[in-house]
């Protein structure tokens, strides 16, 4: 077996270990995407990402969470793909596949990419929901979170609106909401507070990774709720652990983010590590 080259690469400090294997498929089993993602024994990340041949688009990014399962969108994996893949295209635009549908991206002058997330869904099948409910108002409540919206940018969230993000205890709660039978796939979540109408302030409980400095969907569902709540309009900053991202609601229900994505380092990994965390 050749060594594993790949890119450690984030986006406001969620970050990936994005594999190309366009030339070459590159499986790798759920106990080998724990080693990668593992930040004492292996690489070291929220997400990795493989970049896999796609007819229809430029290039399809499968997205593996730290603990073995696959998620169907990672905006700010999306952001950090778009911009490495514009660079070896040669130009500024392209379009990428995912588990939870195309996406558009653009990379603008000022070094940011924007990336079509395509449109927001509100009904509780496509979330998808356990059963019916109204996604505006789950009933849902668990210490001090309550009445959350229900959103899914390809893969499901619930946005809990709080007084204070910072004072929410994420990594007590978020587990728990997260394997409420409620959500068949499980469930990220988010706290937001609104600091203004153009403005707010979010922290996020990833599924499969846990509290992330930043959630690209994440920032698209809260965006999402907090305008159909009224809350904000549909252009919102979004200020996360690691950043901001600006998130547009289009009219036609398309939502536009907007935000950096950076390379870290490159390295490969060892063919024979590979091999023996296969066979453990």
């Amino acid at each position: 077996m050749r060594a594993l080259p790949f890119l450690k690469m984030h986006g406001l400090g969620n970050d990936f270990v994005v594999i190309d294997a366009r030339a070459a498929p590159r499986p790798l089993t759920a106990a080998q995407l724990r080693w990668i993602a593992d930040r004492r024994l292996g690489i070291g990340c929220d997400q990795i990402v493989t970049i896999e041949p796609a007819d229809a688009a430029d290039a399809f990014m499968r997205i593996h969470n730290a603990d073995g399962s696959e998620s169907g969108a990672c905006g700010n994996a999306a952001r950090c793909v778009a911009r490495w893949l514009a660079q070896e295209l040669g130009r500024p635009s392209l379009t990428l596949m995912t588990g939870g549908g195309k996406l558009d991206a653009a990379c603008l002058a000022d070094g940011l990419v924007r990336i079509d997330m395509g449109p927001a869904r509100e009904a509780w099948r496509e979330i998808p929901l356990a059963r019916a409910v109204d996604t505006l108002h789950v009933p849902l409540a668990l210490g001090p979170l309550a009445d959350p919206v229900a959103t899914s940018l390809g893969n499901p969230h619930v946005t809990f609106f709080v007084a204070n993000a910072e004072e929410v205890d994420l990594t007590r709660w978020g587990p728990q909401i997260e394997h409420d039978p409620l959500f068949p796939e499980r469930v990220n979540v988010g706290v937001a507070q609104v600091l203004s109408p153009e403005r707010l302030r979010l922290r996020v409980w990833e599924r499969g990774a846990g509290l992330t400095r930043a959630c690209g969907t994440g920032a698209c569902a809260a965006a999402v709720a907090a305008a159909r709540r009224g809350l904000t309009g549909r252009r919102v900053t979004v200020a996360l652990d690691g950043g901001e991202l600006v998130i547009d609601w289009r009219a036609d229900g398309h939502v536009l983010m907007t935000g950096p994505g950076e390379v870290s380092f490159a390295g490969e990994i060892d063919p024979a590590r590979l091999t023996a965390i296969a066979g453990q």
